[in-house]
């Protein structure tokens, strides 16, 4: 990267190491079931219960999950002045939680909780302290933890789910303030991120298949403007054909290297 004022687009594969399932293959296809799509979530109550009761299981391992090496190696990069800063495609705030700053979360947070009704935002422990006050029948339930806060759970025991309501409003429509499929990234957020990367002087892509077009339409743009996109990704990604380089390793082992020789000169 030789000084240059790189951004950073990050997606599940740097979050794997900290216990957090990933989407996609080595090959870019999708692992397991068809997630939650928005409109079927917004119109369908079974639907809702589904979500939730599923994501009840899974906030736990979410909530306890930890950065790992590749996490901090970022957070030291944008410290000492080397990159620009972090656009991540992922919604378990490890960037944060490194120190990376003024992060731009593409496709939100699982963190907090919103009610379609009245707008407002909920953190999301509370939403599951209500939860498990609501459902002790699921309390030691074991479930195959699923990416975001996912879990394969039998249905058999999402028929009884109290799903959560509103605490400002009692709406019965709450949403963790994620993009869910077939939703759109706010266009304060994509903005956002477009911006970053137009005043950037190269992409560096880590663990990312770039299958999602919010976080592919920057690779792309990056290349209009005839700057250095390089990725560092284990497997296909849907801009291998545009990239100035790929780096087939694990980013956990790589960027800390990475980050401690740029440091040091």
């Amino acid at each position: 990267m030789n000084g240059r004022s790189f951004t950073v687009l990050t997606g599940a594969g740097i979050s794997t190491s900290s216990g957090i399932p990933d989407y996609r293959d080595s090959e870019g296809v999708r692992r397991g079931r068809q997630p939650m799509m928005f409109q079927e979530f917004l119109n369908a109550p079974e639907a809702r219960r589904r979500y939730w009761a599923r994501a009840m299981l899974g906030w736990p391992r979410v909530r306890a999950a930890h950065p790992n090496a590749a996490h901090g190696a970022l957070a030291a990069l944008q410290q000492h002045d080397l990159i620009r800063g972090v656009i991540t495609q992922n919604v378990d705030t490890l960037h944060d939680q490194a120190g990376s700053h003024d992060v731009i979360e593409l496709h939100g947070s699982l963190h907090w909780v919103l009610c379609l009704d009245c707008r407002q935002r909920t953190e999301r422990d509370v939403i599951q302290l209500t939860l498990l006050e609501q459902n002790p029948y699921l309390a030691g339930v074991d479930a195959v933890q699923a990416p975001d806060g996912d879990t394969l759970l039998d249905p058999a025991f999402e028929e009884r789910f109290q799903v959560p309501h509103c605490p400002h409003c009692g709406g019965e429509r709450m949403k963790p303030d994620v993009v869910f499929f077939g939703e759109n990234v706010a266009p304060p957020t994509a903005g956002k991120a477009m911006d970053r990367v137009e005043t950037s002087d190269g992409l560096l892509v880590v663990g990312s298949s770039l299958m999602a077009f919010s976080a592919f339409r920057l690779c792309r743009r990056i290349v209009e403007q005839g700057k250095p996109l390089i990725a560092i990704n284990l497997g296909k990604t849907r801009a291998d054909d545009a990239l100035d380089a790929k780096i087939e390793a694990s980013c956990e082992v790589l960027l800390p290297e990475l980050a401690q020789r740029l440091i040091a000169h």
